[in-house]
């Protein structure tokens, strides 16, 4: 029997394993579109095969086309390792490069069946957003990083290891790209083919970097976010408590949501029609009840009205019910979204009204177009219902997902009187964006490699404790920011967010990140805790273009363009990053934006010191700099506080232009 050690280090095997059957029990990947010609499906296969040896290829070609035809994908289910996968502490990796330990240490972690949303196909969430495309390229991966020197430098190519290359020291050791395919080949079709051709991959926005922590990732960004929604529609003194917040999803991202509105004190019901995913979020504790019948669940809210309740529902069901039934009911919504993964419509991220969950699957395989059509019906009910409700108060913004826009292609009543704008602003347009990205702050996050509790604990104590002694000196500007954020990292533990690794996010602006990383790295140095890796959600200040999220409130008409993502994966390469990544897709869908990542691990050291600050100082501005350019009012003020704390940094500024002398010119 070969140690984990010796698995690791042999890569593809030397014999060939036996053949497995798929567990009974998972929570499967949708089957994908049937879309490739005879010619193409044999090319599938060649492509796939020539990761093995040619005396193993009569025995594997007809298993991986089946696998094509059963899940529209070759996902080698035969080469899948058979130690358990999960996040292991760091010294237990084979490695010469403990920053290659550290990035195997995050690939683990993000295909643990505690957090990934389908283990067996390698994807971690978003029903697409995929780590690696099959087994075979996760063995070659593993190899690579367990062999390679910091003297050589990992490149992947869309979850294939194209193989490691002499660089230097300072240079990242891994370099991520992900379905970065020509701009006019970006149609969600065209994923769906070189998908299944095996030569591009979504890799999400953290699933193929390598940087998802469970729903924990984006928890404190929507706890900042149901916190603001409730602050704009409340009366002054009011609280949340026995109040609703309705949305949708538990599958991915999407089940931090009731954890969230637990955290902001209010009721949550979150609709997910498919029972295993409901049932997970509920077992692991981040949602305290699970209903399946709507009479039930018009009674539970009901009584948490009546008592002021703080409680978080997960309705095995679909969210246009719920609706429907509450405007019936006149049941008052207060803040309302949805967190369906609307980026993949037609293969299982929306599932239609009045349709099983079953015979939604089936129709998918079997029925793609009546499925369309299924899914565009439901959608127009979903945005009349929301309009219902809307028009007696409810705040409802859009979550990012994408809601909006496939809402708007589907014919749904949700325009603005102008007929360009959505009657309703997303998240980052009304919140997020002008109240933190502006300012520089965002997901900030880090990961204890020594998989140990206690060092979780210190890093959350350190951290608390440089907030506070940033807030003594902070403008009025960012003081509720602040205080939010000490709140936040102050109840951390208590709200039992850790799933998989022992992980934490923060929202933190560049003064807080950098100084921050600089106390974790002088507690390594001390020895009272283990190397930490840093990174952050690429849903942040400068990570992300995305004209209907990220950048939607970009103004100048630059939100569709896309340098600062590539200068910000760029920069950070040349700047410290253990490893950087470059997507195409994430959040809102493939050919709808572009992301950048990095990775850092800290290992106490002088140089990660160095590595640090010039990084992290960079990674964050370079957004504000752009959204300054913009004439955003919040990042104006921002960057010229970067720039009198940092004499070195000296950005471009706009001259505003007065409304009247553009009147008249045209």
């Amino acid at each position: 029997m070969m140690t984990f050690q010796e698995q690791i280090l042999q890569g593809i095997p030397a014999e060939l394993p036996a053949k497995k059957e798929y567990p009974k029990d998972a929570n499967r990947a949708p089957k994908r579109k049937d879309i490739l010609s005879v010619e193409e499906k044999q090319l599938a296969i060649r492509n796939a095969l020539r990761y093995f040896p040619v005396e193993w290829h009569a025995e594997l070609a007809p298993e991986f086309a089946q696998e094509l035809l059963d899940f529209g994908r070759i996902y080698m289910y035969r080469f899948k390792p058979e130690y358990k996968m999960y996040a292991r502490p760091i010294e237990e990796y084979p490695a010469k490069s403990q920053q290659a330990a550290g990035i195997m240490l995050m690939m683990q972690n993000n295909l643990d069946p505690a957090v990934a949303q389908h283990p067996e196909e390698l994807i971690t969430y978003g029903g697409n957003g995929a780590v690696f495309q099959n087994w075979a390229q996760y063995l070659l991966c593993m190899k690579y990083l367990a062999t390679m020197t910091d003297e050589q430098t990992l490149h992947m190519y869309s979850g294939h290891p194209m193989g490691l290359f002499p660089s230097s020291k300072g240079a990242p050791r891994v370099i991520v790209t992900n379905g970065m395919v020509i701009p006019n080949y970006s149609k969600p079709d065209h994923w769906e083919k070189f998908n299944a051709l095996g030569v591009s991959q979504y890799g999400q926005m953290t699933a193929g970097s390598f940087m998802y922590i469970g729903p924990q990732g984006i928890v404190h960004g929507t706890t900042i976010t149901v916190m603001n929604a409730f602050r704009k529609m409340l009366k002054k003194g009011e609280t949340p408590s026995g109040k609703i917040f309705l949305t949708a999803g538990l599958g991915g991202m999407s089940g931090a949501q009731p954890k969230a509105g637990n955290i902001s004190g209010c009721i949550t019901i979150a609709a997910e029609v498919n029972p295993k995913a409901a049932t997970k979020r509920h077992q692991q504790g981040w949602v305290d009840v699970l209903v399946d019948n709507m009479e039930d669940l018009v009674a539970r809210v009901r009584e948490a009205q009546a008592n002021n309740e703080v409680v978080s529902i997960a309705y095995i069901g679909n969210v246009v019910d719920v609706w429907e039934r509450f405007d019936k009911e006149e049941i008052f919504i207060h803040v309302g979204s949805d967190q369906t993964s609307l980026h993949i419509p037609w293969t299982g991220g929306y599932y239609p009204v009045d349709v099983s969950f079953e015979e939604s699957n089936r129709l998918i395989r079997e029925e793609p177009e009546v499925f369309k059509e299924k899914v565009q019906a439901s959608l127009r009910r979903h945005a009349a219902a929301i309009n219902n409700h809307t028009a007696k108060g409810t705040y409802f913004f859009d979550y990012g997902n994408a809601f909006l826009l496939e809402a708007s292609r589907a014919g749904a009543d949700i325009m603005a009187d102008n007929g360009i704008d959505f009657r309703y602003k997303s998240y980052v347009q009304d919140i997020l964006g002008p109240m933190c990205f502006d300012y520089g702050f965002g997901p900030f996050r880090w990961v204890c490699t020594s998989g140990k509790p206690e060092d979780l604990d210190m890093t959350d104590e350190i951290a608390m404790n440089v907030l506070q002694e940033i807030m003594e000196s902070s403008p009025e500007e960012i003081q509720l920011q602040m205080q939010d954020n000490i709140t936040w990292i102050k109840d951390a533990k208590k709200n039992k967010m850790v799933v998989g690794s022992q992980a934490r996010i923060l929202y933190a602006d560049a003064e807080g990140r950098s100084k921050i990383a600089e106390a974790f790295n002088n507690a390594i140095a001390e020895g009272k805790i283990g190397p930490v890796v840093l990174g952050r959600d690429h849903h942040d200040v400068s990570g992300t273009d995305s004209p209907f999220r990220e950048t939607s409130n970009i103004y100048d008409g630059s939100k569709f363009t896309a340098d600062m993502a590539i200068h910000n994966v760029i920069g950070d390469s040349f700047r410290g990053a253990t490893w950087v990544s470059i997507h195409n897709g994430g959040g809102v869908g493939w050919g709808e934006v572009i992301n950048g990542g990095f990775g850092m691990l800290l290992d106490g050291t002088p140089e990660a010191d160095a590595r640090l600050k010039s990084m992290l100082f960079y990674d964050v501005n370079n957004g504000i700099a752009r959204r300054s350019w913009a004439r955003n009012d919040e990042a104006m003020f921002a960057i010229k506080r970067e720039m009198e704390r940092r004499p070195d940094l000296k950005v471009t500024l706009p001259n505003l232009v007065e409304d009247s002398l553009l009147e008249n010119l045209f």
